[in-house]
């Protein structure tokens, strides 16, 4: 539509060009012009996110990249509505470089381990170690489900209800344990010490029945492959050692799901404390034993016959003072002999000092 020359709405637009230039003359129309700008930029950014969203999580199957794609989205929708607001409200970006030149050293030094954070983080993308749901485990025994992944930082919610924030810069030099990955099934082992007497097939088999009894543990069926090999997927109790103490059992069973390790192998634990305590199994657990063995160099025990009790003798005092009794000892045995009578001897007369220190011992 054209309008005629000398209509009205050139008197309005000289009118709203007027007005411009009278705003643009107040104090802070530079700063609210920027604002309004970066205002209009959030609501076309919440728009695009809105409208871009959905065809983006269709078509990107990683939700993390997904959810990337659209931050990015946001992110540069905003800043270039900053830019636009700058331009308009009449700043100089030739001056802004040329006056950050100065600092930029001191800000390449603060804002490198930011930079750090960020190019692992497109590593951490790129590489895929983990997802968003997966149970990973770090190298300090912390478990939990991975709960977001961005550029800067992976968020995880560990199993004591707590949310673990690991800069990615930190995240990618860990050994990061991915339970959850593509197969669930998870391998654990328990190791059953039993005596050298005990029935070891029986062991064995009562050892493997214990993990059946668990529902957690998968009890059977086709082997589970890894990689080129393949396990029996049911359980799985070898001979593993001869130790000091025992015999060592070692079982070997799979569980469905990783998501409660620590509750199954408490489970699995409880079912062979159970099986092997059995008095028709022929099975006995074994434990360390300690023997103490006394010779002529450990030294003396005094008993006292009123109160019972026993007083140790320093060996090397006793050594000394205790001469070797082997002549009454044979005396004794005589006929008509009476070994507790006095003789001339060292030992006789360390039993008198004994008895005549102590007048209980009568």
């Amino acid at each position: 539509m054209v309008f005629p020359e000398g209509t009205p709405i050139d008197g309005v637009v000289s009118r709203l060009a007027g007005l411009g230039s009278q705003l643009a003359g107040l104090p802070g129309a530079g700063l609210l012009t920027v604002v309004a700008a970066v205002a209009v930029g959030v609501l076309v950014a919440n728009f695009l996110v809105r409208l871009i969203g959905r065809p983006v999580a269709r078509r990107v199957s990683r939700q993390s990249v997904a959810q990337t794609i659209v931050r990015g989205v946001r992110a540069g929708t905003i800043g270039a509505a900053l830019l636009v607001g700058l331009s308009a409200a009449g700043f100089q970006f030739e001056e802004l470089l040329l006056g950050t030149a100065v600092f930029s050293a001191v800000i390449g030094i603060v804002l490198a381990p930011l930079v750090g954070n960020f190019i692992n983080g497109v590593f951490v993308l790129a590489d895929q170690p983990f997802e968003i749901g997966d149970m990973i485990e770090l190298e300090d025994g912390t478990a939990g489900f991975v709960e977001d992944i961005t550029i800067r930082y992976t968020k995880i919610f560990t199993l004591d209800n707590t949310f673990l924030v690991v800069p990615n810069g930190t995240m990618r030099e860990r050994d990061v344990t991915n339970l959850s990955a593509e197969d669930e099934r998870t391998r654990r082992s328990i190791d059953v010490l039993v005596t050298y007497e005990s029935d070891i097939p029986e062991a064995r088999r009562r050892i493997e029945r214990a993990a059946r009894d668990c529902e957690a543990v998968i009890d059977g069926g086709p082997d589970i492959r890894i990689g080129v090999a393949r396990y029996m997927a049911g359980p799985d109790c070898r001979l593993h050692e001869f130790g000091d103490n025992g015999i060592l059992l070692r079982l070997r069973y799979w569980v469905k799901k990783p998501y409660k390790l620590a509750k199954v192998q408490s489970d699995v634990n409880t079912k062979i404390r159970q099986r092997l305590g059995d008095p028709e199994a022929n099975v006995t657990m074994a434990y360390p034993h300690r023997h103490l063995v006394f010779d002529d160099t450990s030294g003396v025990a005094r008993v006292e016959a009123g109160s019972g009790t026993s007083k140790g003798v320093d060996p090397d005092a006793s050594a000394a003072a205790t001469p070797d009794l082997s002549d009454d000892a044979a005396d004794s045995d005589r006929p008509g002999t009476d070994a507790s009578a006095p003789s001339n001897d060292g030992g006789a007369r360390h039993d008198r000092d004994d008895r005549g220190g102590g007048g209980a011992g009568r």
